[in-house]
């Protein structure tokens, strides 16, 4: 009499059936989890996309309700500020004009200079002299504002007031210069990465022909990362208009209708900062002039983000 002895180690095979329904039920939990991920970032971009048009439709209603007690054609073409006085007026291009006059004093500092850094440190600088000087620059645009807007009054307008003699305490120069140097951080970090992601091969083949690193940095580099320059530059014109602590503390926040970077003047967002923590009454037409000023602020960053669209898609290169 034989005796089988069955191994411990023996399974009995599982039918082909149950093989095939064990791996749809994974194909089908793990086509699940993929499904709920992909819907958990579709709502993650959806609350940019939510905010946007919560912001835009907040500042049209408002605005609306506005422009039922002032004329669009006085809003454009008044050329008086005085929204909170008996007399009032609602001329916004008053505010336009400190709000474009100091951008433009700050990015005639930020750009060439933001550009020039960019350029050093992606061509020239050695490794760690990198490595230390990026964290400075980030440092240095984690700077609160408003610590920039005192140093605007105490240190930089006494200073200029030793060159300028008639240069009131209050100016969009002063303010506009230190406005300058805190959107370098901004411009430059942009810049140097569009430049570092040009390829080597572009490089390579400009010494090849005999230039130098110079020639290089300016004739092949630079034109070649000319998208992502465009950004930056949005970038630093996007930053300085919407700028608002800086120009309230050394601007002076004076409604007045000039063009000339050595007078005080009043900017969109200083206005907007002055009204909303003043008493005015909700509702009423001096408080609802924040919002048409508001929706004047996004029009001029929108048309400066198309710009800065057209010009990516003009010069992007594709390598």
């Amino acid at each position: 009499m034989s005796v089988i002895v069955l191994s411990e180690q023996y399974q009995p095979m599982m039918p082909a059936d149950d093989i095939v329904s064990d791996r749809l039920a994974k194909r089908r939990t793990r086509n699940l989890r993929e499904k709920a991920i992909e819907i958990v970032l579709l709502c993650a971009a959806l609350v940019s996309v939510a905010t946007t048009v919560g912001i835009v439709f907040i500042l049209v209603k408002e605005s609306l309700v506005f422009f039922e007690h002032v004329s669009f054609y006085d809003f454009l073409t008044d050329t008086q500020w005085t929204p909170l006085f008996d007399d009032a007026h609602y001329g916004i291009m008053v505010l336009v004009s400190g709000t474009l006059t100091s951008s433009l004093v700050g990015l005639l500092v930020a750009i060439p200079l933001g550009t020039v850094i960019a350029i050093y440190l992606s061509e020239f600088a050695p490794h760690k002299v990198r490595e230390v000087a990026k964290p400075f620059l980030e440092l240095l645009g984690g700077v609160p504002t408003i610590v920039y807007g005192y140093f605007a009054l105490l240190v930089v307008t006494p200073l200029l007031q030793m060159f300028i003699t008639d240069l009131p305490g209050f100016s969009l120069l002063s303010a506009g210069l230190v406005m300058g140097v805190m959107i370098v951080p901004y411009v430059s970090s942009i810049a140097e990465d569009a430049m570092r992601a040009v390829p080597m091969s572009l490089r390579e083949g400009s010494y090849a022909m005999g230039a130098t690193r110079f020639q290089t940095a300016i004739k092949v580099v630079t034109p070649a990362a000319m998208s992502g320059l465009a950004a930056a530059y949005i970038l630093g014109i996007s930053r300085a208009v919407g700028e608002t602590m800086i120009l309230a503390v050394a601007a002076g926040m004076q409604p007045n209708l000039t063009w000339n970077p050595l007078e005080p003047a009043a900017t969109i967002t200083a206005y907007i900062v002055q009204v909303a923590l003043g008493d005015l009454p909700h509702g009423s037409v001096g408080y609802q002039t924040i919002f048409a000023a508001g929706l004047t602020l996004m029009m001029i960053t929108l048309v400066f983000n198309i710009i800065g669209h057209l010009m990516r898609k003009r010069y992007r290169e594709v390598y």
